[in-house]
């Protein structure tokens, strides 16, 4: 059951012309993260706003409304706001970051360590066999696999973690309710059981051309690194991994032979300082300490208030997790209820688990303690 009260102000602050994400941040800090405080402050000013933003909080479209608000009753349809507990914390330190989510499917998986593979619409054969090979590697790894949906690259990387039982997140730049490229329907209702769709925009918003730098920014956001596989120039992976960069994330570029088009994107990227990597396991070792510190301050931050307790740090998690998983795989849900540890901290330290030879990471999501 969703409050319709709540989530009516947010899509109407949502959908007012020229506020913007960052207006609207701006006046939650203002009124203490109270949106209906917000609503009200704005309609009070609206004399003073452009014509279309105050027409739109006078008379606000109810019928967009209540198809907005029946999307968000469906199971697993979610509206994930900046002052939910659970906001992924990565995105609060981006240039320009989201006031809220619209999210279908596993919305957990945004706090899961994520590493971002893009590329080229129109990839070559062995750019998307090279996609699917990193996808699955680093998602038995302990990474979410995230990518944008697209053609080439990005379908190929959300199809080989679905095909592998890892976890995949897709940041889309429609509506949640819309799949662009068309060709992608399947993908994206696969997606939606398995793993988990994410848009900035609102139910029903069409596919713009100008949506997908907004998409990258979200997209390189959300993951601890982006990894590009195939790239011309100039392309919007080439956008995805400046905006990685500027967020202070890592960078990694696949080379190519110099007669591929294709391949100099990533060229230029790994003489602008990116990694030049050749295996999936540079990527894990180079992620792990982020990983590690978004595990611990996940663990601070989702601990029940009031609770004196402090979050177990990932060492100790460690051992936990070695002596819950005895001889016999387990999934990764189960696990967290038996350690009675947050699923983001729990994924770190069975990451860091793999990279130690102790477990070894299962299809559908599920975890296996090695001899030794």
């Amino acid at each position: 059951m969703i409050d319709n009260d709540l989530f009516r102000a947010w899509l109407i602050l949502l959908r007012t012309p020229a506020l913007g994400p960052a207006g609207l941040r701006e006046r939650l800090r203002a009124q203490s993260g109270d949106i209906h405080a917000v609503l009200r402050a704005l309609r009070e000013q609206a004399a003073s706003l452009p014509d279309d933003a105050r027409d739109w909080l006078r008379r606000p479209n109810e019928a967009r409304l209540a198809a907005d608000l029946a999307w968000l009753a469906k199971p697993g349809h979610r509206l994930m706001c900046c002052t939910d507990e659970d906001f992924p914390p990565l995105l609060d330190t981006i240039a320009q970051p989201p006031a809220a989510l619209f999210v279908s499917g596993n919305a957990e998986l945004l706090l899961h360590p994520q590493v971002a593979i893009v590329g080229a619409r129109a990839a070559s054969l062995s750019g998307r066999t090279n996609a699917r090979a990193f996808a699955q590697a680093l998602g038995r790894a302990g990474f979410t696999i995230t990518s944008g949906m697209a053609d080439g690259i990005d379908g190929a990387a959300h199809a080989a973690a679905l095909d592998a039982g890892v976890p995949t997140v897709a940041v889309i730049g429609t509506g949640p309710d819309r799949v662009y490229p068309r060709k992608h329907h399947a993908l994206a209702r696969r997606i939606a059981d398995e793993g988990v769709l994410v848009s900035e925009f609102p139910p029903g918003t069409a596919a713009r051309a100008d949506h997908f730098p907004r998409r990258n920014r979200l997209l390189a956001g959300l993951a601890l690194g982006t990894l590009v596989v195939e790239a011309g120039l100039p392309s919007g992976s080439l956008i995805t991994a400046r905006l990685a960069a500027e967020q202070g994330r890592e960078v990694f570029a696949l080379p190519g032979s110099i007669h591929n088009p294709l391949a100099r994107g990533c060229h230029q990227l790994i003489r602008d300082g990116a990694r030049l990597v050749e295996t999936a396991g540079e990527i894990v070792e180079a992620l792990a300490p982020a990983a590690v510190a978004l595990g611990r301050e996940l663990a601070s931050r989702l601990d029940e208030p009031g609770d004196p307790a402090p979050a177990a740090p990932t060492d100790a998690v460690g051992q936990i997790v070695l002596d819950a998983l005895g001889h016999g795989p387990m999934a990764l849900d189960e696990l967290a209820d038996c350690v009675a540890q947050p699923v983001a901290g729990l994924t770190t330290a069975l990451l860091l688990l793999e990279l130690d030879g102790r477990v070894e990471a299962l299809p559908g999501n599920r975890y296996q303690r090695l001899p030794g």
